[in-house]
């Protein structure tokens, strides 16, 4: 009885924390803009089920494929003994489903203990690829300091709960010889071999002990992993299903068109709306691309949060590998970064960060001096070729380019700024409706013919 006090208030307490920082996850993503996301839901579901949930694009590269799917199927598996956990926790009892599976039961454990012996395998080569051998997409400058503290973290968390789970079942092994009526385990593919070599031998009452530093150390590191998510760049775990689902469906390459700009391109060749209304030339002129967090769409920061890091984006980028300073996985990076920090000051409440004194501190009524140029140069975003190389490696479908063209849609069309060289192309464009500025009339070459 005691015991399942103690876990009921552990487990309250864990999950109660972990959802105030999902729920402050989920607010930072709407600080971006609404964008429509209807279109075939078959086809989005089709991506959710073969990129996420498949790992699809995960086998262009089959060795971090295989190893990844190794721990992946783990992970996934593993949660029947957690459910196991909670109902032997919260109701007092051991091994509960031993009872309505049967024999079934031996098989599913077998099962979870042959795949956390893949998974062990996984972990220690994923720590050994971070930090003995040098793959250049892992030691980037953006890798540095907490980004690899993090990836090491939770591949040490893993061996954790490995470690945890060999121990609870290897010495249920070994005790259900001494105490049958309690300690009920069958003869594990694993344990059966490994408990008796390790933990035989020993009195029972330090196999209890071990037993139930086992247990509970399966469930406090799930705990622990589980507030450490939203921190974390594992967070794809959970939103890589509704960052592959919600991706946008567009063609590769295809921009978002703009509908103010097409409007104006519409009316001077003559093939806008002639019953479309005057413009009002008084009327405030509209923001075009995006400077800052709340100006990119939701589905952009639904990527940054997705991120996995891997670096796959920027081991593509021509711009990057011929040395230039951007790196597609940076900006998604940092697109997380100035979301976190918006949605922090956001919701202390502080006045001092509202444009509008008078209304309410809000996304849109948000200033704290500071933009996404910030974290990002503008050397970086003018690197860009916009080849979409970052955009097909992704593995969960996440749109970095959109996000560089945001940006710079904002410095050329609404800053009127740009690089030097750009310049003279855009005001010919606009100006002249042409790429070259030369003397003649565009129009010029038919009056000839």
């Amino acid at each position: 009885m005691v015991q399942s006090i103690v876990f009921a208030l552990v487990a309250v307490l864990a999950l109660g924390f972990a959802y105030f920082q999902f729920r402050k996850v989920y607010a930072h993503i709407r600080i971006g803009k609404d964008e429509d996301v209807s279109g075939p839901a078959g086809e989005r579901w089709k991506n959710m089920l073969l990129v996420a949930f498949g790992q699809k694009k995960m086998f262009k590269r089959p060795i971090p494929a295989i190893l990844h799917f190794m721990l992946y199927v783990a992970f996934v598996l593993t949660q029947i003994e957690l459910i196991e956990i909670f109902i032997d926790g919260i109701f007092g009892v051991h091994r509960w489903f031993l009872g309505p599976l049967g024999g079934m039961y031996n098989f599913i454990i077998s099962t979870i203990e042959l795949l956390s012996i893949l998974a062990f395998v996984a972990t220690v080569i994923f720590l050994v690829r971070r930090n003995a051998l040098f793959i250049p997409r892992f030691h980037k400058p953006e890798m540095q300091g907490w980004p690899k503290l993090d990836a090491n973290l939770i591949l040490i968390f893993e061996l954790i709960l490995l470690a945890c789970i060999f121990t609870m079942n290897g010495t249920d092994v070994v005790l259900q010889d001494m105490d049958p009526d309690h300690y009920r385990a069958t003869n594990f593919a694993v344990s059966g071999f490994l408990g008796p070599v390790v933990f035989g031998g020993m009195d029972a009452s330090t196999l209890h002990v071990l037993e139930r530093v086992g247990w509970w150390g399966h469930i406090i590191m799930v705990f622990v992993f589980l507030n450490y998510l939203p921190k974390s760049k594992h967070l794809h775990i959970l939103l890589a299903f509704p960052n592959t689902y919600f991706a946008r469906l567009k063609p590769r390459g295809e921009m978002i068109n703009m509908p103010e700009v097409m409007n104006e391109v519409k009316s001077m060749m003559g093939l806008g709306d002639p019953n479309a209304p005057e413009p009002d030339m008084n009327a405030a002129l509209p923001e075009f691309g995006a400077d800052d967090v709340n100006e990119m769409s939701w589905i952009d920061v639904l990527g940054a949060y997705s991120c996995t890091e891997c670096g796959r984006c920027t081991s593509v980028c021509p711009a990057n590998i011929t040395g230039k300073k951007l790196s597609p996985r940076k900006i998604v990076m940092n697109v997380r970064d100035r979301a976190e920090e918006m949605g922090d000051k956001i919701r202390s409440g502080n006045m001092e960060f509202a444009a509008d004194k008078e209304a309410p501190l809000s996304r849109t009524n948000f200033d704290d001096g500071r933009t996404l140029w910030d974290y990002i140069t503008r050397e970086e975003i003018h690197a860009c070729t916009t080849c979409n190389a970052c955009v097909e490696a992704c593995p969960i479908l996440i749109n970095p380019l959109e996000m560089i063209n945001k940006m710079r849609r904002h410095e050329i069309l609404t800053e009127a700024s740009g690089p030097g060289d750009w310049m003279p192309l855009f005001n010919s464009i606009e100006n002249q409706q042409r790429a070259w500025s030369v003397g003649s009339s565009r129009t010029a070459w038919t009056q000839d013919a």
